[in-house]
């Protein structure tokens, strides 16, 4: 069984990555909570993380994968991981990296705030001394680096993966996972600035028992110009099985910007490739919002209810769940949010306040 974990965290992101081989990877962190502050509703994420790790007796993550550097996917990474670059960030209380995973844009970014400055020195270091990395795309700001650094490129291709291409080392006959990278793009457009965004990781995520598959699409903060061009190019090299999706989690804390440049009266109308994209479910599919409570009203930051009334009326073509993070189970309580993954596919586990314990909510069903 492979096992998900998704956090309230707020509008931030989190998802812990149990593999049935007994692997364990992390999507993102960001530590927010206040520990003397009882009206704040987030999770202890650093307590609840390093407490998890202490009852499988393990001190480290075999991957921890940063998708970009914007605050609401690292804050507080620098207090939770023993990091290789500064012996400052190395003490036995510390969470151990086995292999980092980040964009190349991490490396090249520069004017960059304290926190992502702390990750890129790591991310450098690592890269420069073949310690751990696997670096994702290779736009040509990235040799630009490497000259910079009097290093050549060709030295360390076997440490970078293109979209379009498997992460190597898991595969489903061995692994019973294989991970697709969807973004970042090798070629950029000719553009030489950054965009975190764009230039973020998205996979899907393969997952086997026995003969039964289940995908996720982890999809960090994409904007919908960006899943324009990832859904043209998987429809023209005829791949469309690698944006299908049991489990969806939403980009950007369920913003309109990831559906439409319009945001809508009541309801986000998506572009059209973002339409295809959604219409990939399978019956009983779960799209999760990695957010704060879905408002009643209009709000110039994400959640925005208009987003949400379009992920709303897709899932439920699927007869799906739509899950917010910070309403799970309830609005005044949130706990995390689990996911097991079995040869009936995907389970919400839902804590019932009554004498039975656990419950699971309909696994979802797919052909294939």
């Amino acid at each position: 069984m492979h096992r998900l974990t998704f956090y309230p965290i707020g509008n931030a992101d989190c998802c812990f990555i149990e593999l049935d081989n007994k692997q364990n990877i992390l999507f993102d962190y960001a530590h927010y909570k206040k520990a003397e502050d009882n009206t704040d509703l987030r999770i202890d994420l650093k307590t609840i993380i390093s407490d998890k790790l202490v009852e499988k007796k393990k001190n480290y993550f075999d991957i921890v994968a940063f998708t970009h550097a914007d605050e609401d996917h690292i804050n507080g990474f620098s207090d939770m991981f023993f990091l290789l670059h500064a012996k400052k960030y190395q003490d036995e209380n510390r969470v151990v990296i086995n292999e980092l995973w980040v964009p190349a844009a991490i490396i090249c970014e520069s004017n960059l705030p304290e926190e992502a400055k702390i990750l890129q020195a790591e991310a450098r270091y690592r890269l420069k001394n073949r310690k751990g990395i696997r670096i994702f795309s290779k736009p040509s700001m990235l040799k630009k680096w490497f000259e910079s650094e009097k290093l050549k490129i060709e030295d360390y291709l076997d440490l970078m993966v293109d979209a379009g291409q498997f992460v190597p080392n898991y595969c489903l006959e061995k692994d019973d996972v294989e991970i697709f990278v969807h973004s970042p793009f090798a070629k950029r457009k000719d553009k030489e600035e950054i965009d975190r965004n764009t230039d973020a990781i998205v996979v899907q995520f393969t997952f086997q028992i026995n003969d039964k598959l289940t995908r996720l699409i982890l999809s960090a903060d994409t904007p919908y110009d960006n899943w324009v061009d990832i859904v043209n190019i998987t429809r023209a090299h005829k791949r469309p099985e690698r944006l299908n999706w049991d489990i969806y989690k939403l980009p950007h804390h369920c913003s309109y910007q990831s559906l439409s440049n319009e945001k809508g009266k009541e309801k986000t109308v998506p572009v059209e490739e973002v339409k295809w994209l959604l219409s990939q479910g399978n019956q009983n599919s779960k799209i999760i919002s990695s957010s704060d409570v879905i408002p009643n009203k209009d709000t110039d930051q994400p959640p925005h209810y208009q987003a949400a009334n379009c992920y709303k009326e897709i899932i439920k073509t699927f007869e799906g769940e739509f899950l917010v993070t910070m309403e799970f189970p309830k609005k005044e309580k949130p706990e995390p949010l689990v996911i097991e993954i079995d040869e009936q596919g995907s389970t919400t586990i839902k804590r019932n306040i009554g004498a039975v314990g656990i419950i699971a909510n309909q696994p979802s069903h797919r052909a294939g």
